[in-house]
């Protein structure tokens, strides 16, 4: 497969996205072609990346300028101590400005080392090397950075976008089926809110992009970031428009908290879980109609895909979901905001609602 370059272009930051298959021996090369030059840089490196992988980058790079620092990600892990621990290593070894983090792991990793390299002497260079397919399709892309706190997800953090991305499909190789799957909700969430065309691929391709095969996985990765791409660029500091990302989101997020952010549900799947509650509350409130929700509803069932909130909640969760989605950091007011469907490849952005109307929404959906 030949090398997919996309171009983003924000505010703050142009940068580039590096889709390839095989490219680790590359990666001097391609920082070189970038023109990121450093004099030291830091690889913040998941524990659970393959080492032959880790090699093949660290044998790319200058030999005396790379460090290594190795991260037990996890969501219990993002937090201000994990980036304490990045930070102290680089006050020890005294990077400057022009020095550089290398991110070399899947979302948890990317966003806690891209906060540390925000907040460090206010800002280093940032090179993020996603190893799954989640990060490759979503948080890889688009700067924002953060950490979790007993109070909810990502409720601290920056906008700091990265120097360069460079997804290399030969990781996924290594992931487990439910780590593809969890990839996979953010990129069922992308076909849900541009058009219906990349929604109609997924349809028809969606069991093979879950088994890698290519070209198939290879498009899908490539549509889903020129989805976000356009949404970034259009609004960088998410202000407006850029709201549509957290479809299923602001559901999703207080699932992963109701259960203490436990292997029970990874992220991926609270998102495709948010999708359907998001799709069935679209519904209910006359946004979005039977068809189109019976289309959504049945592409997750004949993947096999997690639909059911009752399998991981019951009606004694409740409070604590409504807590943790009032709690929400696109919240402005009381009440609570919802990304909804109008119908595929239509979101709708600007919608709040009582505590009480998704209260009596979830209790329907808890007590079936």
């Amino acid at each position: 497969m030949s090398l997919i370059k996309l171009k983003v272009s924000t505010n703050s930051q142009k940068y580039s996205i590096i889709i390839g298959n095989n490219i680790l021996n590359k990666i001097n090369k391609l920082l070189k072609e970038s023109s990121i030059n450093f004099n030291q840089c830091l690889l913040v490196i998941d524990k659970n990346v393959p080492r032959n992988l880790v090699k093949s980058i660290t044998k790319s790079l200058p030999k005396r300028s790379a460090s290594v620092h190795y991260f037990n990600a996890s969501e219990k892990n993002k937090n201000q101590k994990s980036v304490n621990d990045i930070t102290s290593i680089l006050l020890k070894k005294n990077f400057n400005r022009n020095d550089c983090v290398i991110s070399i792991g899947g979302g948890i990793t990317g966003d806690v080392s891209g906060f540390a390299a925000s907040t460090f002497k206010r800002g280093l260079k940032f090179v993020n090397i996603p190893t799954t397919l989640l990060s490759q399709v979503d948080s890889s892309i688009g700067g924002k950075t953060g950490i979790n706190t007993k109070h909810g997800k990502n409720l601290i953090g920056s906008f700091y976008q990265p120097s360069l991305v460079i997804s290399d499909i030969i990781f996924l190789n290594s992931l487990p089926k439910r780590e593809i799957v969890c990839g996979y909700g953010e990129i069922f969430k992308h076909s849900l809110i541009n058009g219906k065309k990349f929604f109609d691929f997924l349809n028809k391709n969606g069991e093979k992009i879950l088994e890698l095969k290519s070209p198939f996985i290879q498009k899908a990765i490539h549509q889903s970031c020129l989805i976000k791409k356009k949404v970034v660029e259009a609004d960088e500091k998410e202000l407006g428009t850029r709201k549509i990302l957290n479809f299923g989101h602001t559901f999703a997020h207080a699932f992963e908290a109701t259960l203490g952010y436990s292997a029970k549900l990874n992220h991926g799947e609270a998102v495709i879980l948010g999708i359907k509650t998001a799709a069935k509350f679209s519904l209910l409130n006359k946004i979005l109609n039977k068809k189109e929700f019976e289309l959504i509803n049945n592409h997750l069932a004949n993947l096999n895909l997690p639909r059911n909130i009752g399998k991981f909640f019951s009606i004694k969760n409740l409070n604590t979901i409504l807590s943790f989605m009032k709690k929400d950091k696109k919240n402005n007011t009381k009440k609570i905001n919802l990304v909804l469907l109008k119908k595929i490849g239509y979101p709708i952005y600007k919608l709040q609602f009582n505590e009480n109307i998704i209260n009596l929404f979830l209790k329907k959906e808890l007590t079936k």
